[in-house]
């Protein structure tokens, strides 16, 4: 993810949305604009303010609102920007949630200082337990001095996987901020797992690549990772990482249930050297794939401690997605939140679906000319298709993070530069509100342009919980009758 005003509006129209058969079989033609819910302003349960816009029938209630300090159970000050997030089952009917916080520059980490993995990494994760209705029961940080924390993926044996969105560290130059990298004492980019209970380990699992890590999703029945990557003015890479066994901890222990020292891979089309799959693609587009390997999926860089690192940010981001474009890796536009969902991998191409880019980067406003694609890949037959691409701005703008609900609707959070909505996307290919942001901040400045991250619902499908991700940021409980709506 990407802050808003870091782009501007860009530069090729979208085309119209695509498809090709499988269970998303009914798709939105060139013309066909989405089916319209209508949303109402609807009084937060936290104290009655307005925040969103719902369908008739819903309500919700908002909390750890960082607009004011909101202090955890273990004497943490919660951090802002909740961004991917998983839900477990908690006791007596309760939900518990592991949110990420996507803290970028270098600075103090939160929470106990033991058990911080860099003690100038400001992101990690913090762990919430609510009931249905969103009241809090317990909280804690539970990982602490990593950095960029984005999205990651829910592990089925009761782990969330953690992605760092950066490669920043003491051996790389300063990335677009400009903040010195000079203090952190570790390198960054890889992903971590918290489990269900407790606090992480934090170590980083390695060789599952150092790169612009977006989000994960795990296949159960191969034992294999999926990895996104949001290489933001670059063509970027799906991965997918072969652990090197497939024996996990005990949930609630703190030690890692993915092992490290397993194999990093690519997704090539087969027969086709750098296929650009961020450039719009023909309706009915499917691809058969084939995967190739990364030689040095965790570069260390030359530095001097203290020194600037002579290492260029755009260098060492490049450093992964190069070696799998030399060998032939497909282009993708900012690939972002992903799903496992019924045998199927989704993703999507937050930018993808316009006009393709002259080169594999840099292109200033983000790479990719469109408004989004959702794709999805299947393990078993090893083929690649496209769900949906978005026909401009109103229909779908920006998709980012992706969930799917028990009726296999995928959810989609909007990233955009214009209003934001939580969308649905049925099986039968109709488009849907869900949600529209319309926060204003304490001093009364609107924040309609903030986005939703996260969404997941809870296990007994009750509750969709989802967080707006913002400096000051904050997380919501929505339910209502999902069945009705579609969902």
């Amino acid at each position: 993810m990407v802050d808003i005003n870091r782009r501007t509006l860009l530069r090729g129209a979208a085309v119209g949305a695509v498809g090709a058969a499988g269970p998303f079989a009914g798709f939105l033609s060139e013309r066909t604009s989405p089916r319209r819910t209508r949303l109402a302003a609807t009084a937060d349960q936290r104290d009655g303010r307005v925040r969103l816009w719902l369908p008739d029938g819903f309500a919700y209630r908002s909390f750890h609102d960082t607009e004011q300090p909101v202090e955890l159970d273990d004497g943490t000050l919660l951090p802002g920007r909740p961004d991917g997030m998983a839900a477990f089952p908690g006791p007596d009917g309760s939900t518990v949630l592991i949110r990420n916080h996507e803290i970028k520059e270098p600075g103090p980490a939160f929470g106990p200082a033991a058990a911080a993995y860099d003690p100038m990494g400001a992101g990690g994760t913090s762990t919430v337990q609510v009931t249905r209705y969103g009241e809090v029961l317990r909280s804690y940080a539970s990982l602490s001095g990593t950095a960029s924390n984005c999205c990651g993926g829910r592990m089925p044996w009761g782990a969330w996987i953690s992605c760092e969105e950066t490669v920043n560290g003491p051996d790389v130059a300063p990335d677009y901020s400009g903040a010195p990298n000079i203090a952190l004492t570790q390198r960054h980019g890889f992903i971590f797992e918290v489990p269900r209970q407790g606090r992480s380990a934090a170590e980083p699992i390695t060789a599952a690549g150092r790169f612009s890590h977006e989000s994960v999703a795990y296949d159960p029945r191969e034992g294999v990772l999926y990895l996104t990557e949001d290489n933001f003015k670059y063509a970027s890479c799906f991965y997918r990482y072969l652990p090197p066994e497939r024996v996990y901890a005990e949930a609630g222990t703190g030690r890692p249930g993915l092992a490290d020292g397993g194999r990093l891979q690519a997704l090539r089309v087969a027969g086709r050297r750098e296929a650009n799959l961020a450039a719009a693609q023909r309706p009915g587009a499917v691809y058969p794939v084939e995967w190739v390997d990364i030689d040095d999926p965790a570069p260390t860089f030359p530095y001097t401690p203290g020194e600037p690192a002579p290492t260029g940010n755009d260098e060492a981001l490049c450093h992964v997605g190069d070696q799998a474009r030399e060998r032939g890796a497909a282009w993708f536009s900012r690939l972002e939140g992903s799903v496992h969902h019924d045998g199927t991998v989704y993703f999507t191409s937050t930018q993808g679906g316009g006009a393709p880019e002259e080169s594999a980067g840099p292109a200033a406003d983000g790479f990719g000319n469109g408004r989004g694609q959702i794709w999805a890949y299947q393990p078993r037959e090893q083929v690649l298709r496209l769900v949906f691409q978005a026909p401009h701005h109103d229909g779908l703008d920006f998709p980012d993070n992706i969930t799917a609900s028990s009726a296999g609707t995928l959810i989609l959070c909007e990233d955009g530069a214009h209003n934001n909505y939580v969308r649905g996307l049925t099986r039968d290919g109709r488009l849907l509100d869900i949600a529209l942001n319309r926060i204003v901040s304490s001093v009364g400045d609107p924040r309609h342009r903030d986005e939703f991250a996260g969404a997941v619902f809870s296990p007994d499908g009750h509750t969709m919980f989802v967080n707006v991700q913002a400096e000051r940021g904050m997380t919501f409980a929505i339910w209502g009758p999902w069945p009705r709506l579609g969902v």
